[in-house]
């Protein structure tokens, strides 16, 4: 039988907490478009841009509006988005959109606001089958609505007078294609660009899977930290010894290995940074270790490398680095690793 598959990193639910897809079902209306406004500001747009302004509407007079999010500053003609929120029990039917739409297109042909690009319905259990059907074929979509109103049908009895020859020609000379869905999938997706936010906002947190162990034979990447290493051995025998030679000497191999598996906790460590929050927070860590051992470290008390390296890996185990994004996943090697660290990038060094 082969070697276990080794775990990804990944980002996970606490004990007991529903999926962010689930949570969202249960939410009142105002928290839901507070989250689709929230997620709307993170929205990729294409070349690096995001919306010039969002802003959230809805209340008893968004005029059809919950969030309006704009392409440039000042509102123009097609550039500009329209979220429409709809938080209901079930899935939206062509009855609970036609008086939204009504509204809007009231609103549209009063110049309340201009053209818009997209007219977006958000809706957390997604549109029915026969509001899915109508945004596929959008000349239909059209005339239903037009008929619906005249008649009163579908939610709009009490709108019918709403229905001018102004608000007609409106609906008529709108295209319908610019109706469409906005999938609660992309909301979130959208959303968990702010990790921070959307972790709080929904009780996710990061596991962290095994660390790597050190391999028999030490690798290239290995080598500033292993030869600050040499020089601290170097100094105490009074020889210059070889990686060779510490790994059959009795009285220092032992302690080089370990250093060794703390160094590669942290490069655990570091892993599990690039996969979940970006590798620059690893060396956001790093900085945070080097300023609080530094004092320690350069002690005029210290004669030797090895008074430095045990002062640095002392003084890192007892840091509080509670500002860093990865504080709730350190292990106990992790610090003290993360000196070795900084000696492979030569920022750190025992022997003066």
């Amino acid at each position: 039988m082969g070697a276990a598959r080794k775990k990804s990193n990944r980002f996970v639910g606490m004990g007991g907490v529903m999926p962010a897809s689930a949570q969202v079902l249960h939410f009142e209306p105002s928290h839901w478009e507070r989250l689709i406004e929230a997620a709307v500001r993170l929205r990729p747009l294409g070349q690096g841009k995001t919306y010039a302004l969002v802003k959230r509407l809805g209340a008893a007079n968004d005029k059809g509006r919950d969030v309006e999010a704009r392409l440039v500053p000042e509102r123009e003609p097609r550039k500009w988005d329209l979220y429409q929120a709809k938080h209901y029990e079930n899935p939206l039917t062509p009855s609970n959109i036609f008086p939204e739409l009504a509204k809007f297109f009231r609103h549209l042909a009063a110049g309340t606001y201009v053209h818009p690009r997209h007219y977006l319905i958000c809706a957390p259990r997604s549109v029915g089958s026969d509001l899915f059907d109508l945004l596929a074929k959008p000349d239909v979509f059209k005339q239903r609505l037009l008929a619906d109103w005249k008649t009163g049908e579908t939610g709009l009895q009490k709108l019918k007078g709403d229905l001018t020859p102004a608000v007609e020609a409106v609906v008529s000379n709108f295209d319908f294609k610019d109706i469409r869905e906005c999938e609660l999938r992309d909301i979130l997706d959208w959303h968990a660009l702010d990790r921070s936010d959307h972790h709080k906002l929904f009780g996710i947190v990061a596991e962290r899977m095994d660390d790597p162990p050190a391999p028999s034979t030490p690798t290239a990447d290995e080598a500033n930290y292993i030869q600050a290493l040499l020089q601290v051995y170097s100094e105490l025998s009074g020889n210059t010894l070889t990686v060779e030679a510490l790994m059959t000497s009795s009285e220092f191999r032992e302690h080089f290995l370990d250093q060794r598996t703390t160094f590669y906790c942290a490069e655990g460590l570091k892993t599990f940074s690039r996969d979940l929050y970006g590798e620059h927070e690893f060396f956001n860590l790093l900085d945070m270790v080097r300023t609080g051992i530094r004092s320690s470290v350069n002690s005029p008390r210290h004669t030797n490398g090895l008074d430095r390296l045990e002062a640095g890996l002392a003084s890192a185990q007892g840091l509080k680095v509670n500002d860093s994004v990865l504080s709730p996943r350190l292990r106990p090697g992790d610090l003290p690793g993360s000196c070795h660290h900084l000696a492979n990038q030569k920022k750190l060094k025992w022997v003066k």
